[in-house]
Formats: structure tokens, sequence, C-alpha cells
């Protein structure tokens, strides 16, 4: 997959040629079951080859520049949405930067100098809700218009499908606040996953049997789960780990600030400053405040055994 920073930055050409596109746009946060209905769409247009298949996708999102008190938390990092639309076999991703000066152009100035000129697009997949130019005033009757006058087609999502992309987004959301990352991984079709680089904490682990890597996630838009035990695991290399990940404030040794820190099991190597992936398969309990360490060492020692009995069933 061809990825560009920029709408600026787009061509595709063979042997000279400039190929015509088959083009789709939004954000498609979590990359979930509803948008691979519309996405595979693009794949099976582009007629062995003869046009290209390319996503637009903006970043930041639209809301975190034009809603200033917008606190949106999103599903996936722009690395995560990049590896899974290359799964999907999209052939283009273009990832624009989204500003107030990009939100004020025209519809007629985003179909000539975008569409157009920049993406010679043969077909546009949009859905049938969608607005677009300055102030969102013109709709898919007027993308139509302008497939009449410029020579592209324009085929619409239904609203059914438009529908079960944003109950699934709202599920998923609603699904991970809550902490039900089974529930969450369904609509996903894939496990929900926390990618950071490991730094030092105050390693108690250690000293109570339960060494931990603490993950620093940098973006801070992603959404983390409910506080709380899960079941992980990762890959290192050729090899997958399982372990058990508490999200929390540590509140038995009065902690003040979110940490996530993994107990991976079987498994001893230094992680310090690398970037790692935690995908999170199942949740065990809610953060509890206990009395004592030696309480809060006994119920971890429950949750491995819980966790463990997870992995053996599955």
């Amino acid at each position: 997959m061809k990825i560009f920073h920029s709408i600026n930055d787009f061509q595709v050409s063979t042997n000279g040629t400039v190929k015509k596109t088959i083009l789709t746009l939004g954000t498609f946060d979590g990359v979930h079951f509803g948008h691979k209905k519309i996405l595979e769409k693009l794949t099976q247009n582009t007629e062995n080859g003869k046009f290209e298949s390319v996503v637009l996708t903006f970043f930041p999102h639209p809301r975190m520049v034009l809603q200033e008190d917008s606190d949106i938390k999103l599903l996936n990092t722009i690395d995560e949405k990049i590896e899974l639309l290359e799964a999907i076999g999209i052939e283009n991703l273009v990832i624009h930067p989204f500003d107030e000066s990009f939100s004020r152009l025209t519809a007629d100035e985003f179909v000539q100098n975008v569409l157009i000129d920049q993406f010679h697009i043969h077909k546009i997949i949009i859905g049938h809700d969608h607005r677009f130019g300055r102030n969102r005033t013109a709709n898919i009757d007027d993308l139509i218009a302008f497939g009449k006058q410029y020579d592209f087609e324009v085929e619409e999502i239904s609203a059914q499908e438009i529908k079960e992309v944003s109950v699934s987004s709202t599920k998923i959301r609603n699904a991970l606040i809550e902490g039900n990352v089974a529930l969450a991984n369904e609509y996903l079709g894939y496990n929900y996953s926390l990618t950071g680089t490991i730094i030092k904490g105050k390693q108690l682990g250690r000293t109570i049997g339960f060494p931990t890597a603490n993950l620093k996630i940098k973006e801070n838009f992603k959404l983390i789960p409910q506080n709380g035990v899960y079941i992980v695991k990762s890959t290192f290399g050729s090899k997958t780990v399982f372990g058990m990940m508490n999200i929390g404030f540590n509140p038995t040794v009065e902690g003040k600030i979110q940490t996530i820190e993994i107990n991976y099991f079987d498994f001893n190597e230094d992680l310090y400053d690398q970037k790692i992936t935690v995908s999170i398969l199942e949740r065990i309990r809610s953060e509890v405040k206990f009395e004592s360490v030696t309480l809060l060492k006994e119920q971890i020692e429950k949750d491995k055994i819980a966790a463990l009995t997870y992995f053996d069933n599955n």
C-alpha cells in the first residue's frame, strides 16, 4: 500500500499515463466490520487494475480542529489504521492534515481541486448522508450533479450500511469504556490493542513476584479501556507471549496517576525503551483497593490462574 501524507503528494501513473481512481473518504476509526463492507467496494471496483483504489482520511480528526473543547477518543492511532487498511487490500492511503483552511474549501473547490485535479476520479463511493464543502452545505445530490458535470460516477452507500457503521462504532467505544473488551473485539473483528513504549515504573511488581512492563502511550487521543485487570498477548519476533495487564491507579499503594502495567508469563527479556503492541483478549475484574500488599499479591495470583485457565480453554 502506498501512503501519502497530503492530498498534494498523491500521484499514480503507469508508463507516464495518469490512472483514474476509485475513491472513498472518511475517518474509518476502528476499521471494523461495517467499514470493511464499504472498503471492499473499492477493491471490487478497480476492474483488475484499470483503476486505483484510494482511501482519503484526515488527521487530526476534524472534531479536534473544529471543536476546541472536543475530548474525542479514537479507537486507532494512525499506525494502527495503516496496518488495518493495508490488510484489506487498499492500494493507496492519503492521510491529509485537516485544518481550518481545508474546512473552508467550497464544494466546487473540493470537487475541482481535490477530486478532479488531484485524484482524477472515475468513481467516488460515499454515504447517502455525506455533506461536504464550507459549512457542510453540499450533499450527495450536489455530488451527483458534479459527477454529471465532470464525468465521474457516484456510488451511494446505503442508509442501512451507514447505520451499521455508526452503531458498531458507538457500541465498540461504549464496550471499551465499560471494560467489555470481548464485545468490542466481536464488533471490531480483531482484538483491540494498545501500542506504546516500555518505561520504568515504581517496580513494586518485582517485590511481590510479578514484574511488570509499564506501557507509555504517546497518543493522548487513544481510547483506553475501563480500569481493571485484563488478559493479554503480545508478539515478539516469532514468539507469542501471554500475560495479564492492569489499567488503573494502583490504589493499594496510593497511586496518583493512571498506569498500564503488563505481567507476561514465562518471559523475562528486557523491554525497556522498546515499542510493543498489547492485544487485549478479555477482562478479569475491576480495579480494587486492598488493605495490604499481601492481599494484593494473593489476588494477583488468582488473576494469573484465571488468565491461564482462559488460555487453556481458548
